[in-house]
């Protein structure tokens, strides 16, 4: 995911401190992000340097100043270029199915245990998703358009989840009678 554009999303929305998008970014099952959180302060710099972006500093009565951000009308339009682009195919990393490829070396109860685990983690990651769903919480719904988008890219993740799910009951269902090494 391409930070500078998932920040200016957010922006769109509403202004936020780099400590807020840290906390939407954690919180979020939808967009997942893996980098730390200085990334969030160096693309908030660089969106401001670009003039996508301002920053106001708020001082606070407890604790140090807070920097809260707003969306520029360039950063608005930059926004919208980058939603007009093709989109970049899905991309599948999944290091389970790595770690399958090689499985055969396990014993039965290991590959059972490994399956297991996997099955526990979708699981849990699918009532996570549903959850999220349900609360509603980091939808911007400023249109009924958009709440309708929100909520298809919530039933998009809870969709693969139970794919995987149904997945995982059928790679169990195979292993039934397989010899192991």
């Amino acid at each position: 995911m391409a930070i500078q554009y998932a920040i200016l999303g957010f922006l769109s929305w509403r202004a936020l401190s780099g400590y807020d998008l840290k906390k939407m970014f954690g919180e979020s099952l939808f967009f997942h992000w893996s980098g730390n959180s200085n990334q969030i302060y160096k693309t908030l710099v660089q969106l401001q340097k670009q003039g996508l972006v301002t920053c106001e500093i708020l001082n606070q009565e407890c604790g140090p100043s807070k920097k809260v951000y707003t969306i520029t009308q360039k950063g608005l339009v930059e926004l919208r270029t980058w939603v007009m682009t093709s989109p970049d195919s899905p991309q599948l990393r999944n290091a389970f199915l790595v770690q399958l490829a090689w499985a055969d070396q396990l014993t039965p109860a290991e590959l059972d245990a490994l399956i297991d685990t996997y099955e526990h983690e979708v699981h849990m990651q699918m009532l996570m998703c549903e959850e999220q769903a349900r609360r509603n919480q980091l939808t911007p719904a400023r249109t009924e358009r958009e709440t309708y988008l929100w909520h298809m890219i919530s039933d998009n993740w809870i969709g693969y989840y139970k794919a995987e799910l149904v997945w995982i009951g059928q790679l169990k269902e195979g292993l039934k009678g397989q010899s192991a090494r």
